[in-house]
């Protein structure tokens, strides 16, 4: 075994012309009131190696242009397809009326289990919400469902984006099972 070099990596990859035309797994993220421009980018990241459909970016959370979030997305935020939206009840209506099922990234009475996503829920879009507060109860009212991630330390949260990677790479192998 030996680590890759630089140019092999590349090899393996799309560039970004051929990402633009790929054939994207058909999840798409909204991120709500995220406060950092840094999470952000992250997420991108996220959302380009896994060839998500796109994010949509709602509330008070940054989008581009923004040095910090083009500092951290390397270049993701060329490859994700993304809009931005004020107003989060448009953006989830909007995917409902593209036959998304939404669900929310959080802790609810009735939240599930994120690995228990099943391939008759897609394609699916993942609401994100504020690193302190999450996903606001008002929103919860228009989500299909809820998912979580089990905490088994005295914390009770991740971190936005590392939320991010988890859920989005389980909905990914749910799709290729």
């Amino acid at each position: 075994m030996k680590k890759l070099l630089y140019q092999e990596i590349l090899g393996l990859r799309k560039t970004l012309d051929e990402a633009k035309q790929a054939k994207r797994h058909p999840i798409t993220l909204i991120l709500h009131n995220i406060r950092s421009a840094y999470n952000v980018g992250s997420i991108f990241r996220t959302g380009d190696s896994a060839l998500i459909e796109k994010i949509v970016l709602c509330g008070f959370t940054p989008h581009p242009p923004n040095n910090e979030i083009e500092k951290t997305s390397l270049g993701a935020i060329d490859s994700v397809p993304w809009s931005y939206e004020k107003d989060i009840i448009k953006a989830i209506e909007n995917e409902k009326k593209s036959g998304k099922y939404v669900f929310a990234v959080e802790l609810t009475d009735k939240s599930r289990p994120y690995n228990t996503l099943e391939k008759n829920e897609f394609p699916l879009c993942l609401i994100l919400g504020n690193e302190i507060s999450g996903v606001d109860d008002y929103i919860l009212e228009h989500c299909d469902d809820a998912i979580e991630i089990p905490m088994y330390g005295i914390k009770h949260s991740l971190n936005v984006s590392v939320a991010a990677g988890i859920v989005v790479y389980e909905a990914v192998n749910t799709l290729l099972k």
